[in-house]
């Protein structure tokens, strides 16, 4: 395959007029780089360049870009009916959906579900149903939480001052206590059990001196943090946590819009701790991208609101919800579940590999590889500094099926294949751009780029994404 284009004329032309028009808050400015097609885990841009897309679209592509099987549903289903809403009729992949997610969810209990048209609002939903289940105004998140941009979502996160700068007052009656993080907090010394009661302690003291828990809603967790650093919470923390929920009669929410639909070798990250959650919010790959998400609860909690307490005109939608029934037969039929699980050593019982300890990924999907950008240390201090290149470190993150992290350019690939397995394994450094000691020298002169020997431009590591 030919090496990636050197004239990004048209890549420059999309940009110049997408920032005429774009308002600033809609993109995270983070590299120029301008998608023609993409299938499976390969990203095409409009220069005829190829990348591995290891950021997964976002973590909404748990199959790949543009799987046959769900490319296939969608078109289908556009030919029957494009848009009926499920506000006043019924159709039948909705209702198709609505009992496979049922069935899918974790536990026993009979569960129900509510559409929605992005993670944002399934989040929102917790709080809705939350509050008119319990009869109860508080709700306890976790800072470093990203849980979406509209008004509910955005006070339960508690990532970027981004969200909160000229915006608020904010909802109110959300709290937040730290997420459990054993190597951030430096108590890796201690036991299981003392961890979790390390990481108690705030909860328990806020609602010994200000927040009465027989007031609290719910308490609202992502199973594995995302943007905080792909931080895995001890299993007596999470025991803790329920066992304190269900004495003070809280419910125990969980947002799965990340780490959910196969991505830990489970359905849900939850089944990985054996919890049955009260409620749970789904979006990003359970329609493989397309605008679809799902709260998920226990049926009665889901009967304590009636219409049109969360409706919308486009949830619910007949292409997404085929889109959502292909990608679940896919993550079915192909046994990604199985593959997932390969990895799952890395995501519990070792907590991070010893390798990646005290490392903070600000994206939940980071790559294998380092990553640098396109030109020398010169040119990228430069563009960087005309606001061009955004700073990003190095780190790893666990993930499932196609694509996730950083992108490798295609004759890079080439080239590491043709050298053979032999070669590879002779020049690990190469491979990781330069080694451990030389990212340490280039962080210590602020640069927080690892470079390598010219090549293609590679796709960074977006420092953040979208719900």
């Amino acid at each position: 395959m030919a090496e990636a284009s050197e004239n990004p004329a048209r890549t420059q032309e999309y940009v110049e007029r997408d920032r005429a028009c774009m308002g600033p808050t809609a993109r995270i400015p983070y590299y120029d780089l301008v998608v023609d097609h993409a299938r499976g885990a390969l990203l095409y841009d409009v220069e005829g360049n190829e990348y591995i897309d290891l950021l997964a679209a976002a973590t909404s592509a748990n199959v790949g870009h543009s799987h046959p099987a769900v490319v296939e549903a969608i078109c289908g289903q556009a030919q029957k009916v494009i848009q009926c809403s499920p506000a006043y009729f019924y159709h039948a992949p909705e209702v198709e959906l609505v009992e496979k997610l049922a069935a899918i969810a974790p536990g026993d209990t009979p569960k129900k579900v509510v559409f929605g048209t992005s993670g944002s609002d399934a989040n929102d939903a917790i709080i809705k149903f939350a509050r008119a289940y319990t009869g109860r105004p508080y709700v306890v998140s976790f800072l470093g939480a990203y849980h979406g941009s509209t008004y509910g979502s955005m006070t339960l996160s508690a990532l970027s001052l981004g969200m909160r700068r000229k915006m608020g007052p904010m909802l109110p009656g959300i709290y937040h206590i730290p997420y459990p993080d054993v190597q951030s907090a430096g108590v890796g010394h201690l036991s299981e059990p003392e961890q979790a009661e390390h990481f108690m302690r705030p909860l328990r003291e806020m609602c010994g001196t200000y927040l009465p828990a027989d007031e609290i809603a719910c308490v609202v967790m992502e199973p594995i943090a995302g943007d905080a650093g792909i931080i895995v919470p001890p299993q007596a923390y999470v025991d803790a946590l329920t066992a304190f929920c269900r004495e003070n009669g809280i419910l125990f929410a969980v947002d799965e819009i990340n780490q959910g639909m196969g991505r830990t070798g489970k359905w849900w990250g939850i089944e990985q701790f054996g919890v049955e959650p009260d409620l749970m919010s789904v979006g990003k790959s359970l329609a493989s991208g397309l605008p679809l998400s799902a709260i998920v609860g226990k049926a009665d909690i889901m009967d304590s609101l009636s219409f049109p307490a969360h409706i919308f005109t486009t949830s619910g939608n007949p292409v997404c919800c085929a889109a959502a029934l292909a990608t679940i037969d896919v993550i079915e039929r192909e046994g990604l579940l199985r593959a997932g699980r390969l990895r799952k050593g890395a995501l519990r019982g070792h907590g991070r590999p010893p390798r990646y300890r005290g490392r903070r990924a600000r994206h939940r999907a980071q790559s294998g590889h380092r990553h640098r950008a396109p030109g020398d240390g010169r040119e990228v201090r430069a563009r960087r500094a005309q606001g061009g290149v955004p700073r990003v470190r190095g780190g790893r993150g666990h993930h499932l099926h196609g694509g996730i992290g950083a992108a490798l350019p295609a004759a890079a690939r080439h080239r590491a294949r043709a050298a053979g397995p032999r070669a590879r394994r002779a020049r690990p450094r190469d491979r990781r751009g330069g080694g451990r000691a030389r990212a340490r020298q280039h962080r210590a002169r602020g640069q927080g780029l690892v470079e390598r020997e010219p090549a293609t431009p590679l796709l960074l590591r977006t420092p953040g994404c979208l719900t």
